[in-house]
């Protein structure tokens, strides 16, 4: 059994991380998938569905997490849920990490000969890990879409004004000419202006929100705009450039980076993959050392270890651009 506890720990983990998302699909549809890009504002109006009824159940869902921070298991996860706008309410995510680490326990005892007392302790971990990591994925992934498409959206604005539209007008145009995650952000700027939301304090709650510094760049250029005056057009047609030129130069930094990036992964894993071979090479190697009093507190101290040398190895590499 010693040899196969590594993997088996890892299938467990990943199968808690699989958990997590199906039962998220299974709740709330394939469209909130962000595998599937449709516009989802615009499927739920085309289902019959309000569209006061549609802003509020989009703007809970944005705004929830945040509301939730003081919760303290929660706060760890407050930030990224809300850049992720999870469906899932602070209460259900909390309920999805009791339910992974019951489902990591159970497969702990089921695979493994650990004492009950480590197999809780690694139950916890690797069940709120889990959801940890998951919403993490989630919301990396969202903001790196929004990224993208935010250029092509200033742009799709800058000829919007062009032709002559006004630019809540304009607003409207690419949130229903582009795809998600940023056609149901600008849905729902569009939603709140026609509500009488002042459009530039919509878009710099959305820039806060998502804490992204190009989003930023447009809602002060729209405030601006809005007190000073000038031509929009031209302003977010620079805008768009400087996006662009942005963008650019992390995708080169990006590439730049990308080898200490993977020495670093590969120094992390290294430890691990060692561990993995000398169990299957050799099973007795350890067993010396198994009934010593130090062997398990080393072992958290050693995974301890690992887990800071991935995070150092993570901030050399994280340039900001």
């Amino acid at each position: 059994m010693l040899t196969a506890a590594p993997v088996i720990y890892g299938m467990i983990f990943l199968g808690v991380v699989v958990l997590v998302n199906g039962v998220y699909l299974v709740a709330f549809g394939k469209s909130i998938s962000m595998s599937n890009r449709v516009n989802r504002r615009l499927e739920m109006l085309d289902k019959g569905e309000r569209r006061e009824d549609v802003l509020a159940k989009l703007r809970k869902e944005m705004d929830q997490h945040m509301e939730s921070r003081s919760l303290p298991i929660y706060s760890l996860l407050a930030d990224k849920a809300n850049k992720a706008a999870l469906a899932f309410t602070p209460q259900q995510l909390m309920m999805m990490m009791g339910a992974a680490s019951v489902f990591a326990f159970v497969g702990l005892t089921i695979g493994t000969e650990t004492a009950a007392p480590v197999r809780a302790i690694v139950a916890v971990v690797m069940g709120v890990g889990g959801v940890y990591m998951w919403v993490g994925h989630k919301a990396k992934k969202r903001l790196a879409m929004i990224e993208e498409q935010l250029p092509d959206a200033v742009e799709l604005m800058v000829r919007s004004l062009r032709v002559g539209h006004p630019f809540t007008s304009a607003i409207t145009v690419v949130s229903k000419e582009i795809k998600d995650p940023l056609a149901t952000e600008f849905g729902i700027i569009a939603d709140e202006s026609a509500y009488g939301r002042d459009i530039g304090e919509a878009l710099k709650h959305m820039a806060e929100r998502l804490d992204m510094q190009d989003m930023r760049f447009l809602a002060v250029a729209v405030a601006i705009q809005q007190q000073a005056g000038g031509n929009l057009a031209e302003i977010l047609e620079g805008l768009a450039k400087v996006i662009r030129s942005r963008f650019r130069l992390f995708r080169r930094v990006k590439a730049i980076t990308a080898e200490a990036q993977w020495s670093g992964k590969f120094l992390s894993g290294f430890p691990i993959a060692a561990l993995i071979f000398i169990q299957v090479a050799k099973p007795d190697y350890y067993d010396e050392v198994l009934d010593h009093p130090w062997f398990i507190p080393a072992c958290f101290v050693v995974g301890i270890m690992l887990v800071l040398n991935m995070l150092v190895m993570r901030w050399l590499v994280d340039i900001k651009v």
